[in-house]
């Protein structure tokens, strides 16, 4: 049986820099499995990855006929899943009434349902010290106006993970929420196309090499939460003091 990794959202941002981390710091693997929707993306990304084999799989994770692909994939391959990271997803800002439905709901669809759906499909194959980082977002910590849905989307997996967590522990499998700030990504040139970063985001953006680094020590330490920084850390104790309303209130202003 072949020990591999599975990245989602491999093609850009946090994706791409946990390829090459799990390159770099999880040896024994045979493969690392990229799945995005860009293949010459994930083709270069191969180009840069030395010492372990990298397999593309150019799935759109918007597209039903994507999980059928990968579940017949696994079941042929029978792999051992050692590694899983869910970094499918995307933000729109803005308020609520002015995005599209399409958008509104993508968000939900790709965040959240293709995220569980992944899980699901790859669970069978995971084992005793395996891990499963699901990407969630310091967004998640509580209502967030002008990015409402995007917020909501990373509570689920923040909440997800939590309790998945503790269903899979007694197997020995490590689920963990990596719940970074903003990131130096591509992601922010998508959520902000219709209006300017917020200051206090470009204060306090993070490098994705640092955060996923973070994440993978903390997985390793066997937390339930990965958060970088100490302003997010900060701004995650507030959140749990405050009552949702009232962060809402603050930010909203």
């Amino acid at each position: 049986m072949r020990n591999i990794a599975l990245v989602t959202g491999a093609s850009s941002g946090m994706g791409k820099e946990f390829v090459r981390e799990i390159s770099k710091k999880y040896k024994g693997l045979d493969e690392i499995w990229v799945v995005a929707r860009r293949r010459e993306r994930l083709r270069e990304l191969k180009k840069e990855i030395i010492g372990t084999r990298v397999r593309i799989l150019p799935l759109d994770l918007m597209k039903e006929e994507s999980f059928e692909r990968l579940k017949m994939v696994l079941a042929k391959e029978q792999p051992v899943v050692r590694i899983l990271v869910n970094a499918s997803g995307y933000g729109i800002s803005g308020s609520f009434e002015h995005q599209t439905e399409e958008d509104a709901a993508g968000m939900i669809h790709l965040n959240c349902e293709a995220l569980t759906r992944i899980t699901y499909l790859v669970l069978p194959y995971l084992r005793r010290g395996s891990f499963i980082y699901q990407m969630a977002s310091s967004a998640g910590f509580a209502p967030q106006p002008n990015f409402t849905v995007y917020a909501a989307t990373k509570a689920y997996v923040k909440s997800f993970s939590i309790a998945l967590r503790q269903e899979l522990s007694y197997q020995g499998i490590r689920v963990i929420a990596v719940c970074p700030g903003p990131v130096k990504t591509e992601f922010f040139d998508r959520a902000y196309e219709q209006e300017e970063v917020k200051f206090y985001k470009k204060f306090v953006m993070a490098a994705p090499k640092k955060v996923v680094r973070k994440a993978i020590r903390d997985a390793r330490k066997n937390k339930a939460v990965s958060v970088y920084g100490m302003t997010m850390k900060v701004i995650r104790v507030i959140c749990k003091l405050l009552p949702g309303r009232w962060i809402a209130k603050i930010m909203g202003k």
